[in-house]
């Protein structure tokens, strides 16, 4: 490690120790690494291809829950949507990762190992059993044929749905990237809610109000869990959390609560105006469902480019390490 980044650790530590009404007396520390270089590569994804593959596969998952459910309970409006909402998300979730990946070859090709340790590989397969049952599901229901290959598939998809949903949180917090990575607990939380968020958006944007009632409690389940596991998140994570307060993230995570919070509002908000004043009520699910589907979209970029800079800037990367080694040596843990 260089000395620019001791003398600046130590100096951070030094203002850190400083009682209340001290005055500096070492100027603010400039975090340099060799040549001008970040400590750890700058992640090279496209912020479309990789933002868009995370929310879709969100929006898959729970769309396949909310489909059981909405068949279960008899609600053929909203089984249709959901069942074709998963199938059009996991297409277009694959999609990009393929236009990431650059050829499609690349995919098949993580498909050659079984390896149960590694958040890429489990979610290869994953999502090779998961999209045919998907578009089976789809497929029937658009046909009105082999209604019980229909409803095996559907069963399937759903059981799939919650790890559909969340893997793509351990897989990006399986990374170095410090601002991913010091939130590999609350994550999947987080992802959770933001998939049940956008599933119950769709639902709610393309269903008539008097068959939305599974995905109004969804909405409004969702956002709880993913505001509150965000701001868990964010207070657990140490200084890493810091960039989630730069320019780029904090504008789409402050759009991302807005919007889910307010559409989570007028989805409960909406529900007694379903039967009663039907166009009213019609026009506020609609709302409720873009704001829910815009704000689950504004969260993953958001999540996105605070990793990005986090991974910019060598003090999210060397001051936690500096700080970790001074609490060991403190407990004499090797």
């Amino acid at each position: 490690m260089s000395g620019g980044f001791r003398d600046g650790a130590r100096d951070a530590g030094r203002r850190r120790r400083r009682g209340r009404g001290e005055q500096a007396v070492v100027p603010d520390a400039e975090f340099a690494s060799y040549y001008g270089r970040p400590v750890l590569k700058r992640p090279e994804w496209k912020p479309l291809d990789v933002a868009g593959y995370l929310f879709l596969g969100g929006l898959a998952g729970a769309s396949s829950l909310l489909a059981a459910g909405a068949d279960v309970t008899a609600r053929p409006a909203l089984a249709r949507t959901a069942k074709l909402g998963a199938a059009g998300a996991i297409a277009l979730s694959l999609a990009a990762l393929v236009h990431d990946l650059g050829r499609p070859a690349r995919f098949l090709l993580m498909l050659r190992v079984f390896k149960p340790t590694s958040p890429m590989s489990m979610g290869s397969w994953l999502l090779a059993g998961y999209a045919p049952l998907t578009m089976a599901a789809a497929a029937a229901e658009v046909s009105g044929r082999y209604r019980t290959a229909g409803a095996a598939a559907t069963a399937g998809a759903a059981a799939l749905g919650p790890a559909v949903a969340t893997y793509t949180a351990v897989l990006i917090s399986d990374t170095a990237v410090p601002s991913w990575h010091e939130g590999y607990r609350e994550m999947p939380y987080v992802f959770a809610g933001s998939g049940a968020t956008a599933a119950a958006g769709l639902a709610l944007a393309a269903v008539e109000p008097a068959q939305t009632g599974p995905a109004r409690r969804t909405a409004v389940l969702g956002a709880v869990l993913e505001l509150g596991a965000l701001r868990l998140m964010r207070r657990n994570m140490g200084q890493a959390a810091e960039a989630y307060e730069e320019d780029r993230p904090r504008a789409w995570l402050r759009a991302a609560e807005v919007l889910t919070a307010g559409g989570a509002a007028l989805a409960a908000g909406g529900a007694a105006l379903a039967a009663g004043a039907a166009g009213r009520g019609r026009v506020l699910t609609a709302l409720a469902g873009t704001a829910l589907l815009a704000g689950s979209a504004a969260l993953r970029l958001g999540v996105f480019h605070a990793g990005v800079v986090s991974a910019e800037d060598p003090r999210y990367t060397v001051v936690p390490q500096r700080d970790r080694l001074t609490a060991r040596s403190r407990t004499g843990e090797p």
